[in-house]
């Protein structure tokens, strides 16, 4: 490269790493804890574990389990209700005021004897402090948005720095940190010797992160378009008065999706459903797949299937983007490299900002010299 192109390059490496490396901080910071958030959860005392019974136990009726949780909170409506894909035992039901209330409550009810086990709060907590730094900055759809700017100009960063990477290094051996210069020389080839060893799971990380705050975009679009489509002949239709069996309607999803298991439902209203229909995500029985869902439309009144496909190109991108941001579906040796990426990172975007400051501070003092 000539010399005016490396300064060009050396331009937009510089100001896209400037800008956007106090907010990557804040996400390597927040994502740390996040990558172990079952393991804080249970070391805080927040986790949920349903008691030992017989693997042989039979799971309640549902419509048990619902009235369960209604019980604690009669004048409220079910919204959604869900399992973990690890904790086949416990059904985590979310009640509101109406389909979208924010204010919701959230109780863990074991799916084999239909009892309360715990009714968990998530906002306020320590994790969920840390998830909406991570997520949103407490700015909701805005503040997604903004995120995901910066994860942009992260890879931009890291694509600028792999062009520069080459001249840099054409006179240096590969890994050299050139202690005798100095701690700035000494800073500046560490910088670059661990960004170009966390190039790919930072390039991963930070497009699946910017792919991640186009979620809520992604979902209308599928709201305003299939899922449009899923519900057109209830166009005009009152809501019905009253709900079908839920235990009916779920045996209609699994039957209508065999090796497939329940994700999650979302109840009449809500912003997965129809005024007229359960919406019953399935989701796979692997690692992976387990991150993949498929909707199924149930008659709320009737219990019957009236539509199921396949989610667009578009969100399963974005399902599989998430735990790859994560990197919480490959067991504790994935849980642990990520960690040490995470801490890697920290250190080349800390790093970063060290020698642009300290570029500064030797700048004026080398015009307080003239």
């Amino acid at each position: 490269m000539t010399p005016i192109t490396v300064r060009r390059w050396a331009w937009i490496h510089k100001w896209s790493s400037l800008v956007c490396t106090v907010f990557m901080l804040l996400l390597c910071l927040t994502g740390l804890p996040l990558i172990y958030h079952h393991e804080i959860d249970h070391l805080l005392g927040n986790g949920i574990e349903a008691p030992q019974m017989s693997p042989a136990t039979p799971k309640a009726d549902l419509d048990r389990v619902i009235a369960a949780g209604k019980a604690l909170y009669p004048g409220k409506m079910m919204m959604y209700m869900s399992q973990e894909a690890d904790e086949p035992n416990i059904w985590n039901l979310t009640l509101g005021d109406h389909p979208t209330d924010e204010g919701y409550k959230s109780i863990a009810v074991d799916a084999r004897t239909a009892e309360v086990l715990a009714q968990p709060s998530f906002e306020g907590s320590f994790i969920g402090v840390m998830f909406h730094l991570h997520v949103d900055l407490y700015a909701g759809l805005w503040g997604k948005l903004f995120l995901g700017l910066m994860g942009l100009l992260l890879v931009i960063a890291i694509i600028s720095g792999v062009v520069l990477y080459a001249p840099f290094m054409r006179k240096l051996d590969f890994g050299e940190v050139r202690r005798e210069r100095g701690p700035r020389v000494k800073w500046l080839d560490l910088h670059n010797l661990l960004g170009i060893v966390t190039l790919t799971w930072a390039l991963v990380v930070g497009a699946t992160g910017m792919i991640n705050t186009w979620a809520d975009l992604l979902l209308k679009y599928w709201q305003f378009t299939e899922m449009a489509e899923m519900i057109a002949p209830y166009k005009g239709q009152s809501p019905p008065a009253v709900l079908g069996s839920m235990e009916k309607s779920l045996a209609n999803a699994v039957a209508a999706e065999p090796g497939m298991k329940i994700g999650f439902v979302a109840f009449p209203g809500t912003p997965f459903a129809s005024p007229h229909h359960y919406g019953v995500f399935m989701r796979g029985d692997t690692a992976l797949t387990s991150r993949l869902y498929k909707p199924v439309l149930i008659d709320a009144q009737t219990t019957a299937i009236t539509d199921r496909r396949a989610l667009p190109w578009y969100l399963t991108v974005l399902l599989i983007s998430q735990p790859l941001h994560f990197g919480d579906y490959g067991g504790g040796w994935m849980q642990l490299l990520w960690a040490l990426l995470d801490v890697a990172t920290i250190i080349v975007l800390g790093s970063g900002l060290y020698l642009w400051l300290k570029r500064g501070v030797n700048a004026k003092a080398a015009g307080a010299a003239l």
